[in-house]
């Protein structure tokens, strides 16, 4: 059920769905006796669609989430097991050409291949079902199970779980697969924008992992003032951003997160 929801509402609050709906009901309405309230609906649409696509909105919604988290350091002792999440593949388009097909966030797949060879007695976990709500559902692990073997990983390190459609799934699963002992040192690598929630989700779960963010989409704060050049990178960016802050509130209020905005903390 609140897999289903979240899709559904997030389809209609991301801001370039939200403003095309908005646009369409401000032109519906100037066919009607209210063009008054239609002309000025429409023009409201038009302003926001600006805003988000040229104007820096979708940096400065999306630079709290990545700064969140710092760049993993790799002091002290070498980790027991790196935990990548799903996003990163798109598995319907890979199964219909029978290959490797990623997406924006491929730089979690990357990373997992780089740590796999870096740490080679360290377990390598990905977790990662389909988050697809319409077609027939199709999960990113075996895929990504048989990239770590083509790149060299033992089969005997990898752990796969396909079942999750959600960062709350991807943490209650993958505790409950791998049962992690206290003491050892487990990494989790995903977005650096989707860290905070998905390290909430692991807390609230009662498993403790070091954040290793990925994926930045920007150099940093110098970026808060920086306008996009094209109206689609920009409704990207926002679309980005306002449905990360949209899911940390969420998770915060359905008791899916171990608080509103997870930060870093020591672990014992």
């Amino acid at each position: 059920m609140f897999f289903s929801l979240s899709k559904i509402v997030g389809f209609f609050v991301v801001p370039s769905n939200a403003v095309a709906m908005l646009c369409a009901l401000g032109a519906a309405l100037l066919l009607t006796r209210f063009r008054k309230s239609g002309s000025r609906v429409l023009t409201v649409g038009i302003v926001l669609l600006l805003v988000c696509g040229y104007s820096p909105l979708g940096n400065l919604l999306l630079l709290p989430l990545t700064e969140r988290f710092p760049a993993w350091s790799a002091a002290g002792r070498t980790p027991d097991g790196i935990i990548v999440l799903g996003g990163s593949i798109d598995p319907e388009r890979s199964q219909a050409r029978g290959s490797l097909e990623m997406d924006a966030s491929a730089e979690r797949i990357i990373t997992m291949l780089q740590l796999a060879r870096r740490y080679p007695q360290a377990r390598i976990v990905f977790s990662g079902g389909s988050a697809n709500l319409i077609q027939e559902p199709v999960p990113e692990a075996p895929i990504a199970g048989d990239l770590l073997q083509d790149f060299g990983t033992e089969a005997s390190r990898i752990v796969l779980e396909g079942d999750s459609r959600t960062t709350a799934e991807n943490a209650e699963f993958t505790r409950k697969l791998v049962s992690p002992k206290p003491g050892e040192r487990w990494l989790l690598v995903t977005s650096a924008f989707h860290m905070p929630r998905s390290i909430g989700a692991f807390r609230k779960a009662g498993f403790d992992v070091e954040a290793y963010p990925v994926d930045w989409r920007t150099r940093g704060w110098s970026d808060a003032t920086m306008p996009f050049m094209t109206l689609s990178a920009g409704l990207a960016r926002t679309d980005v951003a306002v449905h990360e802050w949209i899911g940390l509130i969420a998770y915060w209020a359905a008791g899916r997160s171990s608080e509103l905005f997870p930060g870093p903390r020591k672990l014992n």
